[in-house]
């Protein structure tokens, strides 16, 4: 039997619009999204304009940034407004941040009163704020009421709201003052009054706080949703179970390459953008991005040339010198890869600290020492071996030692630089770390053998 993915892949190769119709309106949203993940843009745009309104909302909400940042530039105009009037405020803002001004403005445009209103009040907060992240769509109850009349309320408005799992308790200025879950409010009797059933210690935050701490400690106390509250400790909005975890696999990048300073607004907007650029941007944009530190690679190639011009004269005299060249300006490469590979895992999975960026740097250079030692101690001996000059071999051994520690020092610093200077270190570290290490160690390696040479016997 054919599963889902095999069904959906055929049809869109076959263009057979309705079969393909009829398999993804069978399916449920989470399959949708996975299977999009291997969609080319063209044929998302042509899934998702195939589903049905429902779960077509459904799977738009599961997207990432970047896919509905590009649907809604495909769909007409119409279309993208009936999609964006489904969302929820809080998921509004985050697709407007997103959007070309004159699209967020028409997108903005198209809400009612109440509903531009709520999504003016998040922009109103500073980015990876509780307030930006918050949703104002929360249930409020008075603690004079019945469990039977709040049980009548829901009953009228939650349609409107995100979630009536959790519901707080405010007096008239709406100071909040408990919370109640569904559950005790629905097992309850129904002449409790609701001050007789909330829970009065409420774990609530300022519209300031970050949004990191908040969906750490929801997260930590295991709720479903915590309120947020104004300076005068009025309740504004909630950040719900989901918000959360979005929260969290987001700062994973985010709060990590923001503390580095590589922006000061959505982090993780702005590396997925450069990223769906230099994959699938136009050729313009992609040697926009690239061409640049090309050309700083090829202009210390002709420095690098022209150390090598320098040190003619030894290169004559032993020409054995010139079989090496290779070995230390691969050497080098190889571990200065693998230092910027190390340093960009370790920085977006947390386990390095731009606080304490040096003693990172200290430690990587003290691993580029010791396998530079090894290195050049081994490749010292074998020289030795092959052709007997002591003088090369010193040279050799020590010029790859220095080499590798100088690359392992610049593959952690020549990132963290590019990331400081906002700029774009995927393209950038590769060129920059052999530029610099290719001339570097060749004068060193040229120098060592012109002095040894001269002051050894072999």
């Amino acid at each position: 039997m054919i599963n889902f993915k095999e069904a959906v892949l055929t049809h869109l190769k076959a263009k057979e619009v309705n079969g393909l119709k009829k398999v993804l309106n069978e399916a449920n949203a989470l399959d949708i999204i996975n299977i999009m993940d291997e969609m080319s843009n063209e044929e998302i745009a042509l899934s998702y304009r195939l589903l049905n309104k429902d779960l077509a909302l459904e799977v738009f909400e599961g997207l990432d940034l970047h896919d509905q940042q590009m649907l809604i530039k495909v769909l007409t105009e119409k279309d993208a407004i009936d999609v964006f009037k489904e969302l929820a405020p809080d998921d509004r803002v985050k697709l407007l941040d997103e959007l070309p001004a004159g699209v967020a403005k028409r997108m903005l445009g198209s809400l009612n009163k109440e509903d531009r209103e709520d999504v003016n009040l998040l922009m109103g907060f500073e980015p990876e704020t509780a307030g930006r992240l918050m949703t104002p769509e929360y249930v409020r109850l008075s603690k004079e009421w019945t469990a039977s009349q709040a049980l009548e309320k829901l009953k009228k408005i939650a349609k409107e709201k995100e979630t009536i799992y959790t519901l707080f308790v405010t007096d008239e200025s709406r100071k909040l003052e408990g919370v109640i879950s569904l559950r005790d409010l629905f097992i309850a009797d129904e002449q409790d009054q609701i001050v007789d059933i909330m829970d009065s210690n409420v774990a609530s935050f300022h519209t300031g706080t970050d949004q990191e701490e908040v969906a750490t400690s929801l997260h930590t106390l295991n709720l479903l949703a915590v309120p947020i509250v104004d300076k005068e400790d009025r309740l504004v909005g909630m950040i719900t179970f989901d918000d959360a975890m979005d929260i969290l696999q987001d700062e994973a990048t985010e709060d990590i390459l923001a503390g580095a300073g590589l922006v000061g607004g959505d982090v993780t907007s702005s590396e997925t953008t450069r990223s769906a650029t230099l994959i699938e941007g136009s050729y313009l944009k992609i040697w926009k991005a690239r061409l640049p530190f090309l050309v700083i690679t090829l202009a210390a190639g002709f420095l690098a040339a022209g150390v090598i011009g320098t040190f003619e004269e030894t290169l004559e005299s032993v020409a054995i010198v010139a079989v090496f060249i290779p070995v230390i300006m691969d050497m080098g490469g190889t571990i200065g890869t693998q230092s910027s590979t190390i340093f960009t895992r370790g920085l977006l999975l947390g386990h390095i600290k731009t606080t304490s960026i040096w003693k990172h740097i200290v430690k990587e250079v003290g691993v580029g020492l010791s396998l530079g030692a090894i290195a050049g101690t081994v490749t010292g001996v074998i020289a030795y071996m092959l052709h007997g000059i002591m003088g090369l071999s010193i040279a050799l051994a020590l010029s790859l030692m220095m080499t590798m520690t100088l690359a392992a020092f610049l593959g952690f610093v020549i990132p963290y630089v590019l990331i400081k200077l906002k700029l774009d270190q995927a393209t950038g570290t590769g060129p920059l770390i052999t530029s610099i290490k290719d001339i570097t160690g060749l004068t060193i390696y040229f120098l060592l053998v012109s002095w040894l040479l001269g002051h050894l016997i072999y």
